[in-house]
């Protein structure tokens, strides 16, 4: 079962997970904001997620490469930074995986593992279900051409994508229902064209309701991500990474407020 690790009186320091892909990067700074506007303190926002991350294996996409979500330096961090403070996490982007043509029950080995360790680490953890609705839309047409433009290596028939991602999205209610974690439904009006990324006004509403299923009050007054913030997060980059043949290490954070929170990206 989800735990929740000691808060002493009066430290309401808030440490948030999350862990995932494309949508967490294209809705960082407006997730950001979004937690820090609900939270009675500051915030420690720790995030492994980026452009066709996977959760077991490296990924690349263009020149640039990632360790994987399980492989990267989130875990080490938490260990120094989260300790006996509240700790809360969303996982989401599971399909990628299958993507990148591992089978559905691998990939949920690594998400088992992944939630197995914010669990163990006293988080309240909530996971985004697969978008099943606005995958069964998508027909041959449509999914060649979403291949050509984001996974053309992808080994996957649209018939196979259909089965992998149901069984899959089995798997992980599966998964969910026997660890006591609140889930997340993503319907098929968030999506347009693309099945791989709801249009930004729903990534909205996703962090909405994992705010909810962490059980953070609601916000105190309307918070609003300016040009500046976003800017200012959309150019960092993770801890490590790799661009061609030459190895970056970025120091973490790389965002501190005023109030000791910060963002790191792993």
């Amino acid at each position: 079962m989800p735990g929740r690790s000691a808060e002493p009186a009066g430290d309401h320091r808030l440490t948030a997970v999350v862990l995932g892909a494309s949508n967490v990067s294209r809705g960082l700074a407006r997730l950001n904001t979004a937690i820090r506007g609900r939270a009675n303190g500051p915030v420690d926002l720790f995030v492994a997620a980026g452009h066709g991350r996977s959760y077991g294996a490296n990924s690349r996409v263009w020149m640039r490469r990632l360790p994987s979500i399980l492989g990267c330096g989130l875990w080490r961090a938490l260990d120094r930074e989260a300790e006996g403070k509240r700790c809360v996490a969303l996982v989401t982007d599971i399909g990628n995986d299958l993507l990148y043509g591992f089978p559905p029950a691998q990939v949920a080995a690594w998400v088992r593992e992944a939630v197995g360790r914010l669990v163990d680490r006293g988080a309240t953890v909530a996971i985004a279900r697969l978008p099943l609705e606005a995958v069964r839309r998508v027909g041959p047409v449509r999914y060649r051409a979403l291949k050509t433009l984001f996974v053309p290596g992808c080994p996957l028939s649209i018939e196979g994508i259909h089965s992998a991602a149901a069984e899959l999205d089995g798997r992980i209610a599966e998964l969910a229902a026997s660890a006591g974690l609140a889930t997340i439904d993503q319907p098929g009006a968030w999506y347009g064209f693309d099945t791989l990324h709801p249009r930004r006004r729903h990534l909205d509403t996703l962090w909405r309701h994992a705010g909810d299923a962490w059980g953070l009050p609601p916000a105190r007054r309307p918070m609003r991500t300016g040009l500046r913030e976003w800017a200012g997060l959309g150019r960092r980059a993770a801890e490590v990474r790799q661009l061609g043949r030459q190895m970056r290490y970025t120091p973490q954070p790389i965002r501190r407020y005023a109030d000791g929170g910060w963002v790191a990206l792993y």
